[in-house]
């Protein structure tokens, strides 16, 4: 226990403060924590305390607040039974009215007349990055347990389910979508989280969603460099610094931005590389492919590279 507490000390600051990845020690005390959480009575490792906020285009601004098996919040919401389901998941030391959630909601109301649903689990990522890492379990099991019962109370299909999630955020997405009893039809996980992440098989994977996308702006830092998802997208190469970015932490955050606009206006258009290796320099030519957007029908599958501009809309 002394040695967690130094530990997630250590870590808080080196994520919070300075920007600096953990060192491989500490990547690898963390990783073995979480895969021992994993092995614990389902009762010992769930409990997160998560919130979820409904938007619709009757609400686009002002939450409603749906609870797990309260079927007269549900019935007296705005919450469309014949429309899709978007689903947000925020990040390290947030809540329901971070940026991401913010341009997302924004983005997907625009372009459909859809229910939205932004995660807040505040209660496990406001806390030292080896805390809010160990929450990620117990919140995507939740947010799985609450959307299993959201479909089955409304008869929304998993087939017309996207979640969204950033940095830890997609790894909770990835949490819930093993949790459900059918696949949703994509997870899009914008730069998820890399610190004790890397190589571990409790991270979002390929096998969370019918279709899983990766967006990297920041890899090898805060973010994963890994090609995770069926589709992995690289804008600038997939690392810090993102055009326009002078620390590590914009180029995180540039990915949630790229996916907004890209939700609103499909524009951003990435060729494939033959490997990872081409990433770096650029070096992609192959078939055309769209970042983003919202379509729950994509199926590629692959590597793929695009230049940015530096504000939005990004087009390059």
């Amino acid at each position: 226990m002394k040695f967690l507490i130094v530990l997630s000390a250590v870590l808080g600051v080196a994520l919070s403060s300075s920007g600096l990845p953990l060192s491989p020690a500490q990547e690898e005390a963390l990783r073995r924590q979480l895969l021992q959480q994993e092995q614990r009575p389902a009762a010992a490792r769930d409990g997160s305390k998560n919130e979820y906020w409904l938007y619709t285009r009757r609400n686009p601004t002002v939450p409603q607040f749906l609870l797990e098996g309260d079927e007269r919040a549900l019935n007296s919401s705005h919450y469309s039974r014949g429309a899709d389901l978007r689903v947000v998941v925020h990040g390290l030391n947030n809540n329901g009215n971070a940026a991401v959630n913010v341009l997302l909601t924004e983005a997907f109301l625009q372009v459909g007349d859809v229910n939205v649903v932004v995660v807040d689990w505040r209660d496990a990522a406001n806390r030292d990055y080896v805390q809010a890492a160990l929450g990620v379990g117990p919140a995507g099991r939740a947010l799985g347990n609450f959307l299993q019962w959201l479909l089955d109370a409304t008869g929304t299909p998993p087939t017309r389910v996207h979640i969204a999630g950033h940095s830890l955020g997609a790894h909770v997405s990835g949490f819930a979508g093993r949790t459900l009893r059918q696949r949703v039809a994509r997870i899009t996980g914008m730069d998820p989280a890399g610190p004790s992440w890397r190589l571990n098989p409790l991270a979002l994977n390929r096998e969370d969603a019918r279709y899983v996308e990766a967006i990297h702006t920041d890899g090898n830092i805060l973010g994963i460099f890994d090609p995770i998802g069926h589709a992995n997208f690289y804008p600038n190469g997939g690392m810090n610094p993102q055009p326009g970015c002078l620390i590590s932490t914009c180029s995180h955050s540039r990915s949630y931005q790229l996916m907004a606009a890209s939700v609103k206006l499909n524009h951003l258009v990435a060729r494939e590389c033959g490997s990872l290796l081409a990433v770096p320099l650029g070096l992609c030519g192959g078939p055309v492919r769209r970042l983003g957007n919202d379509d729950l029908d994509k199926e590629e599958s692959g590597i793929y590279y695009l230049s940015t501009d530096d504000k939005y809309p990004y087009y390059s």
